[in-house]
């Protein structure tokens, strides 16, 4: 009898702990009368505020991983340019510049530059709706800099837990109708990940590891972690950023001319 009463006082209590709306936070919103732009304002101040929100340019350098059919395969060297345009009307399509250059085992295995108009590749320039399918799978965080400007619209969603912390999850609708959805750390208001649908399947990007330069307010991902319909496609480790460095238009067409450098090609991968 006294073994069946501690057994049963120790399962009320387990119970109790289990289902208890202390422990799992996110069964209840956080603060459900705090308005997601109150929370993107917070969330645009954690990351660096308007030198974030406006920033010229954004250069990035480190090395990925990608999986593909069980393997896993390091590019030793895995760098992005960017050039920002001031609107976004679409948070998916292409706009500003930008250059995504992957290489393994001294191999490009990845290079592709959008120049504000055309797409091209090694091989020269790409047809637009290749170019706009390619894009679309790829744009999509930078629409949070533009949230609380005029035409975009935000609502929040339920609360969940991102990489076992509690965050707030706002949806964005740009002026063009498209979604996007970030989740917004609720202790520091880091922004943890980015989700949208695109024709690959549903795209996530889980940020973690976050660090910044001496002196400069940007806080900058160093692990993203990009997925597919929920399962891991690559992950990139970013070792080094620099903002508004000044980038020269040729980064941003292919095949690129002699003597064209971005302001990472001179120095040694990272390891």
């Amino acid at each position: 009898m006294i073994r069946t009463l501690i057994l049963s006082g120790f399962a009320l209590s387990a119970c109790a702990t289990a289902t208890g709306a202390d422990t799992y936070l996110t069964l209840f919103p956080d603060t459900p009368d705090r308005s997601a732009e109150d929370i993107m304002q917070a969330a645009h101040a954690a990351a660096g505020g308007e030198s974030w929100v406006r920033p010229e340019t954004l250069s990035m350098d480190g090395y990925a991983v990608f999986y593909r059919g069980g393997d896993a395969t390091r590019h030793e060297r895995h760098t992005m340019y960017r050039v920002y345009d001031a609107g976004k009307a679409d948070a998916h399509r292409a706009d500003g510049k930008v250059r995504i250059t992957s290489v393994r085992d001294g191999q490009a295995i990845i290079d592709v530059a959008f120049d504000g108009e055309i797409t091209s590749t090694a091989q020269g320039a790409q047809p637009k709706s290749e170019a706009d399918k390619r894009w679309a799978s790829n744009f999509g965080f930078g629409v949070i800099r533009h949230a609380l400007s005029e035409g975009y619209s935000l609502s929040r969603l339920p609360d969940d837990l991102i990489d076992g912390k509690t965050a707030y999850l706002i949806r964005i609708t740009d002026p063009a109708g498209g979604e996007t959805q970030f989740a917004i750390a609720q202790a520091d208001h880091a922004i943890l990940s980015v989700a949208f649908d695109t024709d690959r399947g549903w795209h996530e990007r889980i940020y973690s590891d976050f660090y910044s330069n001496p002196g400069i307010s940007w806080v900058q991902p160093r692990r993203v972690r990009l997925y597919y319909d929920g399962v891991k496609a690559n992950e990139v480790i970013w070792t080094r950023h620099q903002i508004d460095a000044p980038l020269d238009n040729c980064l941003f067409v292919l095949p690129q001319r002699d003597g064209c450098m971005g302001p990472f090609d001179s120095l040694e991968p990272e390891p």
